[in-house]
């Protein structure tokens, strides 16, 4: 049986945590509560695993223990060691050009200069990944897009990214267990009501 293997992107340490550039991570932490799974660190990687089983695909929850723009060669190395293949990688990734509270479900195409999908394609040697990406919304005015990704997201939108955690974790498990378009066709989607 291939494995899958689910890696949330995101920054290592308590500072980061609330940040918009962690909710990768976020979605990786819920799947694990969900699944029962506890995330250890592996050995000889900088990087924290934990299995499960999910509708008969086994999976490896992923979250790499280094800065996200640095953090492919970990997961990569993750996939060989567990003989997951690039086509069976899934990245939960927060994406300025999404509006905030958007989620879309793709597999393979541009990076968009994020640089942790860059780091992550460079070490996987190609772009033919899935991708859960979630909508943060770019900066008002002339603010800096690194920094508004490293920033909490705002009270106000604390309730709706509760539910964008909970949407992209359920979008994760459609993606592993029923593929991309039940996946695209039941989770995309263009950002809160209005």
């Amino acid at each position: 049986m291939t494995a899958w293997l689910v890696a949330g992107l995101g920054n290592p340490g308590e500072r980061y945590a609330d940040t918009r550039h962690n909710v990768g991570a976020r979605v990786l932490e819920r799947l694990s509560d969900r699944l029962g799974t506890r995330l250890r660190k592996v050995r000889f990687l900088p990087v924290e695993a934990g299995e499960a089983t999910v509708g008969g695909q086994r999976v490896w929850l992923a979250r790499s223990q280094t800065f996200m723009n640095v953090s492919g060669p970990s997961i990569a190395s993750l996939a060989r060691k567990r003989d997951v293949e690039p086509d069976r990688v899934v990245v939960v990734h927060d994406e300025i050009d999404l509006a905030f509270g958007s989620l879309k479900i793709k597999r393979g195409g541009s990076t968009a200069g994020h640089r942790g999908l860059d780091s992550l394609a460079q070490a996987l040697r190609t772009k033919d990944f899935h991708r859960v990406r979630i909508g943060v919304g770019r900066p008002a005015g002339r603010k800096d897009p690194a920094d508004h990704v490293l920033e909490p997201f705002a009270r106000a939108e604390r309730e709706e990214v509760d539910v964008l955690v909970e949407e992209a974790a359920d979008a994760v498990l459609t993606l592993v267990t029923e593929g991309l378009a039940a996946a695209q066709d039941r989770h995309n989607r263009a950002g809160p009501p209005g």
